[in-house]
């Protein structure tokens, strides 16, 4: 009957230290995939191997010489206790064992002096009586100052027993990183250590980014084994020098090929579209749909790559790389809105006794529901088909349809870009502005980073991202918090 390995049990994270959950294949602090650390290897334990005492009346036992030359009629290389620093069992400095052994050696030529200990790494002549009382250890263990010479495996980094290692960890190769488990190995470009093999946190698991009022953060979350989300905050003039403000969030597809690529892509087309258009003139309503169309052309590029770029992918053949967007513009007094898919704007007064508001309408089969009157709100979004999204970006949608929506807010208040994996867990308005901390409108990457924590203690079952945009404006009297225009 054959057994499953299991994978045995971790006191701590190798990325951050703290103490994982029982059955947690992620770490809940830092993400780190715990299922790629290697299991401890089997006990090696110390031995003592005494040497038999020999028969009474007898000599000390004789240890037969080393061959003068190798294999290869090469006289065979003399290592005296010397040439290593150190002291023996005993603390005396091996050099001068060495000089004792030298004087016994020509009283006594062919036998191998000193009594007691062994002096040095190599097999000595035990007398009977030291035999049993000074055992020998065979544990692999390193000799004090001579661990070129203790039988260990050679380490490709520095020996963290050595005194560089601390400097060659804090200096590493000019463009290379330092490994996070072993703080001395060098990362490969496969992302794992070349010193001890630990698989490092990649890049994506978790981002962040904060440009002067707008501020996101991105994290893989507790369940998935990569972050299929990606954003792009960014900032630039319109031509009448008025500052413009843009922040757009993408999730990928999961039942699609290449998710995070096609997040990926999405964001940066949309962002660098806004950019070019935004400078000219062009109407922010009007960028922001020229910039969704951007963003779907690049998505549909990635589908017409050659067939064995991505074999090893499950889902090559299934269908193309698909992704969701939304995305937020301020622009002078305007706050316009655009999306595809099921992720969400949310507006939150700074003054928190106003109504909140969410802005946007998901594609979603759960939406389609209740706009047509078959299901109630609750009835729609506790059915398992509820976020089967009906639009996105990607060379298999069935049709491109772009939303856009310009608002005019009349009071300050904070802007929320966020996908569903936020949202989740702080669906409604209100829920959404009970989430966000009180100061986010002074310190957006503190409170993005709060929203994305919030999801996480949740349960982080999905890759969360979020982006907040602090508006700024005078109030100018009673009404609702943002009108359509």
């Amino acid at each position: 009957m054959s057994q499953s390995h299991q994978q045995p049990a971790l006191s701590q994270c190798p990325g951050c230290a703290e103490p994982p959950a029982a059955g947690d294949l992620f770490c809940g602090v830092c993400g780190y995939d715990l299922s790629a650390v290697p299991g401890r290897p089997g006990d090696r334990p110390t031995m003592a191997i005494t040497v038999p005492p020999a028969a009474s009346g007898s000599e000390a036992v004789r240890w037969p010489a080393a061959a003068e030359t190798d294999s290869s009629d090469v006289p065979a290389p003399v290592h005296r206790p010397s040439d290593l620093p150190g002291t023996d069992s005993g603390g005396r400095p091996l050099a001068e064992q060495e000089q004792e052994q030298e004087k016994e050696q020509v009283q006594e030529p062919g036998v191998a002096a000193g009594q007691g200990a062994p002096a040095g790494p190599g097999p000595g002549p035990v007398s009977g009586a030291e035999s049993s009382a000074v055992p020998v250890r065979h544990d692999d263990r390193a000799v004090p100052g001579g661990a070129e010479h203790s039988g260990d495996f050679a380490l490709a980094a520095p020996d963290p027993r050595t005194a560089e290692h601390a400097a060659a960890a804090a200096a590493p190769a000019a463009g290379g990183k330092v490994c996070v488990a072993c703080r001395s190995g060098r990362v490969d470009s496969d992302g794992y250590c070349e010193n001890c093999g630990h698989a490092q946190p990649r890049e994506r698991d978790h981002m962040e980014q904060e440009l002067g009022s707008v501020a996101a953060v991105s994290d893989r979350g507790l369940r998935h084994h990569r972050n299929e989300d990606s954003f792009a905050v960014s900032s630039t003039a319109l031509p009448d020098g008025s500052p413009a403000v843009v922040a757009i969030v993408c999730d990928g597809v999961s039942s699609a090929s290449r998710p995070d690529e096609a997040s990926a892509a999405a964001a940066n087309a949309a962002n660098e579209s806004l950019l070019e258009s935004l400078p000219r003139g062009t109407h922010p309503q009007q960028a922001m749909h020229e910039a969704i169309v951007a963003a779907s052309e690049a998505v549909n590029a990635l589908a017409q790559e050659p067939a064995g770029a991505m074999e090893h992918d499950a889902h090559r053949h299934q269908n193309a790389p698909a992704c969701t967007l939304v995305g937020a513009v301020m622009a002078g007094e305007l706050l316009i809105v655009g999306w595809v898919g099921d992720s969400r704007v949310y507006w939150v007064p700074e003054d928190r006794s106003r109504p909140t508001a969410r802005l946007t309408e998901d594609d979603s089969w759960a939406a389609q529901m209740v706009a047509a009157g078959l299901m109630n709100e609750a009835e729609a979004y506790a059915d398992e088909r509820a976020h089967a999204i009906t639009g996105w970006l990607g060379a298999d949608a069935y049709e491109l349809e772009p939303h856009t929506a310009a608002f005019k807010p009349d009071r300050p208040g904070l802007v929320v870009v966020c996908t569903d994996g936020l949202w989740n867990y702080a669906e409604s308005a209100e829920e959404m502005a009970a989430a966000v901390p009180a100061d986010a409108q002074e310190h957006p990457l503190r409170g993005a980073q709060v929203l994305v924590g919030h999801a996480l203690d949740g349960g982080g079952h999905d890759n969360v991202t979020v982006a907040l945009l602090p508006f700024a404006v005078r109030p100018q009297g009673a009404g609702s918090a943002c009108e359509t225009v």
